[in-house]
């Protein structure tokens, strides 16, 4: 594969040897296994497609990059998931209310015949996704309970999106080592029309009085506690863990390892761990939903899970 380095020192990729193609814009993405995943999908597919890494800051290379007709759509990552949104033409409702924007697809003006190029965000499908396709009955474990987030970054902001417009969510709780992240999430998500019934969770007596929780969406770096703040809320998270109704928890953080601090201690709780590969697949599985115009029973699901499987068994000798 040849390559041409712009100014910026950004390495482009050579595109020609397929038919269409995509990208993954963002910076950094070397450890990133979302080409693996969507090539996965395409030689299952049979189509000579492929998902190219651009590690790069340079958002108008970017916008000059897509312009060719043979370019089907980007997975945008950090640090360009909001500044993307003032380069689309259309939103989907995921897009819009979540306000920042993992994917790029491609519609066409059924007036004009122009390119029209829309944004999503599939990560909240991924959070929803990942406890739909492994827990055998929603309704037992997590529907028409309180549910509970750790952290307070964008994929906290997704996992609220999530366990509010789909997954029946009581009322969600948020535990965090800093109160002022909370707030901003609290405010943010009203701001955006699904803030209702965010509680923020501070201490272990509070949450010693609140019900059991069904739906846990852990959205942190693995790490032990170490400062007074840190290990009160992981105080507080072992606080529900221990109480009597045992349901799922979606640890979203993977690399290096899945099996993080906060998945063995609910583990041996007796909570459901579904690692945060799973978000990742069916984040993936819907972009390529958008791209290929196909339902998620078309795609291969199973070669995808083993692919991604194989990679992590890969990383870990």
């Amino acid at each position: 594969m040849t390559e041409t380095v712009t100014e910026t020192e950004t390495v482009v990729p050579q595109v020609s040897q397929v038919e269409r193609h995509g990208y993954l814009f963002g910076h950094p993405i070397a450890h990133s296994m979302s080409p693996l995943l969507h090539q996965t999908v395409y030689d299952g597919l049979g189509l000579n497609w492929s998902q190219f890494p651009l590690d790069s800051l340079d958002v108008d290379l970017f916008l000059r990059l897509r312009e060719d007709p043979k370019f089907y759509g980007a997975a945008v990552t950090m640090p360009h998931k909001v500044t993307i949104l003032q380069h689309l033409d259309g939103l989907t409702p995921e897009g819009a209310s979540v306000g920042a924007v993992n994917t790029m697809f491609i519609r066409e003006d059924p007036e004009t015949g122009k390119r029209l190029f829309m944004g999503t965000n599939t990560d909240v499908v991924g959070i929803r996704e990942s406890f739909y396709q492994n827990v055998a009955n929603a309704d037992a474990t997590f529907h028409g309970r309180p549910a509970l987030i750790i952290g307070g970054g964008g994929a906290a902001r997704s996992a609220v999106y999530a366990l509010r417009t789909w997954m029946k969510a009581s009322k969600i709780y948020l535990v965090n080592r800093d109160r002022n992240e909370v707030k901003a999430v609290i405010d943010e998500c009203t701001a955006r029309g699904y803030g209702d019934s965010l509680v923020d969770v501070a201490t272990v007596e509070q949450a010693e009085q609140l019900e059991g929780v069904g739906a846990i969406v852990a959205c942190v770096p693995n790490f032990t506690p170490k400062t007074n703040e840190e290990k009160e809320a992981r105080s507080v998270l072992e606080c529900f863990l221990a109480k009597e109704h045992k349901g799922a928890i979606l640890e979203m953080c993977y690399h290096p390892s899945p099996w993080t601090e906060i998945a063995e201690i609910s583990k041996q709780q007796g909570w459901q761990v579904i690692l945060g590969t799973e978000a990742m697949i069916y984040q993936g599985l819907e972009q390529d939903k958008f791209w290929t115009g196909k339902e998620l029973h078309e795609l291969p699901v199973e070669n995808v899970h083993k692919a991604i499987a194989a990679k992590l068994n890969e990383s870990r000798l």
